[in-house]
This record gives C-alpha cells, structure tokens and sequence, in this order.
C-alpha cells in the first residue's frame, strides 16, 4: 500500500535568499563594528570622538541599510526568472 503521491518538504528560502541574507548581515555587523570605541580610560575626561561623522551618520546608517537588506531578502522570491 505505498502512495505514489509522496510530499516532497522544501525549504522556504533557497541558496540565493540565504546569500542576501548574509550580505545584510555583514552591512550590520560593520555598522555597529564602526560604532564601537571612542571611550576615554578616565571618566573624567570627555572625548570628543565619539561624536565624529563615523559614529553618528555613517554607523546607524549601515545598520539600517542592513535591515533593510534583511527585509528584501525575506520577501525575495527565488524561483521568479
């Protein structure tokens, strides 16, 4: 008594939605990369590095052209020529 009509299971995502995936992931891992540091050792000195033009526009911005990466890659269909 074997079905003929067996179900084939397969993934949601293919090779190409897990390549886009990535790339957005690594847009975000720099952006908070470049976010890091500018501290001071001595609390009671102010270093104003940590408002240069790196951690303020530049960082947030590839953060969020990461997600929105993430977002194009989750609605991406991969089987459409």
């Amino acid at each position: 008594m074997k079905k003929n009509n067996q179900i084939k299971e397969d993934f949601i995502f293919k090779k190409k939605n897990y390549l886009v995936m990535l790339i957005g992931l690594c847009f975000i891992a720099l952006g908070f990369i470049l976010m890091s540091g500018g501290g001071s050792d001595d609390p009671n000195v102010f270093n104003p590095e940590i408002y240069n033009f790196r951690r303020i526009r530049l960082a947030p911005t590839l953060v969020l052209i990461g997600f929105a990466i993430q977002v194009y890659a989750i609605l991406l269909n991969p089987n459409k020529k």
